[in-house]
């Protein structure tokens, strides 16, 4: 509409307008704005798209630069090694079905001795766009595997991992297992016991029922053992 702002991500209507990105990015408005102009605009722009052509325009500068690993490493580590561990580890989070910039951003949080960074840090040490960064940080603070937190002194958000990170996501699995457990004994009392369907649907209801219980039994074993978590400073 003519003399608002434009909005950007989400929906037309509850989106955020490049300002409102580049603070909480903590980058000026016009980096934001070029990011999204030449890589499609509001309409077309997609981060993993924008994220390709970054690198390949990267290579082709000669800019090219190994990803540094996650701030804070201390003397004594072989960069090389912490390399391939981190792709190592990020490939085995992309398995189990996390998208690929949300398992770096994981990783790189993970492997970081302060266990929090900034997303200006973050676009620095893994050389993608601003708004790839923020849909990733964006998925992983919906599933609770990291927080944000004011860093008054930098005057910039930052993220942070807790130590109980996955005792926390096998949590969130439960309570989607717990569901799942629920919906299909719902649908064997639709289509009847001793029906195939409703069989099929009975057995799955009482697996997965019995999984998120033993999980919960585990995490809450966990919990006990491990004490309050600690808050990262």
């Amino acid at each position: 509409m003519p003399g608002q702002p434009e909005r950007f991500g989400r929906d037309a209507s509850g989106g955020l307008t490049y300002a409102e990105i580049a603070r909480e990015l903590s980058r000026p408005t016009s980096t934001v704005s070029r990011e999204v102009a030449r890589n499609g605009g509001p309409g077309g722009y997609r981060a993993d798209r924008a994220d390709q052509v970054a690198r390949r325009r990267a290579r082709r500068s000669g800019r090219t630069r190994s990803p540094a690993p996650g701030a804070g490493v201390r003397r004594g580590r072989a960069p090389e090694a912490v390399r391939r561990f981190e792709e190592h580890f990020t490939g085995l989070l992309v398995g189990t079905g996390m998208p690929w910039m949300a398992s770096r951003v994981l990783v790189c949080l993970y492997t970081t001795d302060s266990g929090g960074v900034t997303a200006a840090e973050l676009v620095r040490r893994l050389q993608v766009s601003p708004a790839s960064v923020s849909k990733a940080v964006g998925l992983l603070e919906e599933q609770g595997l990291i927080r944000c937190e004011c860093d008054a002194r930098r005057r910039a958000d930052r993220y942070v991992i807790g130590d109980d990170v996955w005792c926390r996501a096998v949590l969130a699995s439960v309570r989607v297992n717990a569901a799942l457990a629920d919906g299909a004994r719902q649908g064997a009392e639709v289509f009847g016991a001793g029906t195939p369907v409703g069989d099929r649907f009975e057995e799955m209801g009482r697996f997965l029922a019995l999984l998120s219980r033993d999980l919960l039994e585990k995490a809450e074993y966990w919990r006990r053992q491990a004490g309050p978590p600690a808050r990262d400073g």
